[in-house]
């Protein structure tokens, strides 16, 4: 089981590439989910409303399994998949890479289209910081008051990051560790009295 993936640190912006007097802006985008990438489309679409075309492929999931070539009015296989396929060259995942083209007059023809559409997209990737990621999983844990310590010390065992923390009667920890770790925590927390957790 694989339990990290690779995408960028930091959004990329604005890479310029001009090809026969018809300029490419390259953007890319680290995106956790499909409302982050399509705010990240918005936001260029909001940027280049002149543009002749946003084309642009993303990849979400651990291995890439939610992905789409647009090519958004360029021949069929000309613009989005090369871009798609850059991605795939880096094995990236979670992550939106978009093309702007400023039609400048003379037509590039297919392959002239798929050759500047690839090398604008790996200018862009070129550009990104490229990080391994490690998958999350949120953890619920409810304690008694008096058991916070050994709580938090486990937590800090396994690098846990809290996300939040509820005191009532009961206490409630919700708390993000590395999926990696999820059968280790959860065997140390199914030996502790009075605690009931799940991941949710």
């Amino acid at each position: 089981m694989n339990f990290s993936f690779q995408t960028i640190k930091f959004p990329v912006e604005n890479i310029l590439l001009k090809e026969k007097g018809s300029k490419f802006i390259g953007f890319a985008f680290p995106v956790n989910n499909v409302k982050e990438l399509k705010n990240a489309l918005e936001k260029i679409r909001e940027e280049h409303p002149k543009a002749t075309h946003h084309c642009y492929a993303f990849r979400l999931g651990m291995n890439g399994e939610n992905y789409r070539a647009n090519d958004d009015g360029e021949p069929s296989g000309s613009a989005g998949l090369p871009i798609y396929n850059q991605l795939l060259a880096n094995n990236l995942t979670n992550i939106l890479l978009i093309v702007v083209r400023y039609y400048g007059g003379t037509k590039l023809g297919v392959s002239g289209l798929v050759k500047t559409y690839k090398e604008s997209a790996k200018l862009t990737l070129d550009e990104a910081e490229i990080i391994t990621k490690e998958l999350e999983s949120d953890l619920e844990i409810e304690f008694d008051f008096h058991q916070q310590n050994i709580i938090f010390t486990l937590l800090n065992k396994f690098d846990g990051k809290i996300q939040d923390f509820f005191t009532d009667e009961k206490c409630k920890i919700i708390a993000k560790i590395k999926t990696s770790q999820k059968e280790n925590i959860s065997e140390q927390l199914s030996e502790m009295q009075n605690i009931s957790f799940k991941f949710i």
